[in-house]
């Protein structure tokens, strides 16, 4: 409860929102054939928190070949995806507890750093009358976590003691390079990471208001 600043990634932790986005890249990739729609799924399951950005670029480079991929192609795929996207979004499930967890941490300043796309993010949050508990902003691609850290830092847009709350690999790792400490929720995780190196394990945002 001594965090001043609280750093939330949002898809299956925030949202219920990993089955549909795990669907998504399906649907998009799926013109190309199935197999290859699948290598990218696998892709994304392995790498979650990692921008749609660079997902798709490694999807038109590693899986299908090209040596460099035409932007043309890379927006269309980046177009389906987000229509797929969207309502899902915006009728996916909020983690229980959340609005408990903000009263119990008043005074302390909530972030969202995401993978998803800012503009989407935003825009979604405001729809679902979120973004009133995240005073200290949205943010997601296409930069990168590591460098939006970075920048909210140098900013002094995070105050310490700050905490990340995440479930997939690259979120801890981005955490503990930004030298937040780390709270893993599991519920709605795809990662098979063992996260040992976590301050904290737990099954939900509604299981860390009844541990503080």
């Amino acid at each position: 409860m001594n965090y001043r600043t609280w750093i939330f990634d949002c898809d299956g932790v925030v949202l219920d929102s990993n089955r549909i986005k795990t669907d998504a890249f399906f649907r998009a990739a799926e013109p190309y054939g199935t197999q290859y729609a699948q290598q990218l799924v696998n892709y994304h399951v392995n790498n979650g928190g990692v921008s749609r950005y660079i997902k798709f670029q490694r999807f038109l480079t590693d899986i299908l070949g090209r040596e460099a991929p035409a932007e043309e192609e890379l927006n269309h795929l980046l177009a389906d995806y987000a229509g797929y996207v969207e309502q899902g979004l915006l009728s996916c499930q909020v983690a229980p507890g959340i609005e408990r967890l903000r009263q119990m941490t008043e005074g302390a300043q909530w972030l969202i750093v995401s993978g998803g796309d800012q503009k989407e993010l935003r825009s979604v949050f405001r729809k679902r009358g979120l973004d009133s508990l995240f005073d200290g902003g949205i943010y997601g691609s296409p930069a990168n976590k590591d460098e939006i850290l970075v920048r909210l830092k140098a900013e002094g847009v995070i105050r310490h003691p700050a905490v990340f709350v995440g479930d997939s690999q690259y979120d801890i790792e981005a955490a503990k390079r930004a030298g937040l400490d780390f709270i893993f929720v599991s519920a709605w995780s795809e990662s098979s990471f063992d996260f040992n190196d976590a301050d904290l394990k737990l099954g939900s945002i509604a299981d860390i208001a009844d541990q503080f």
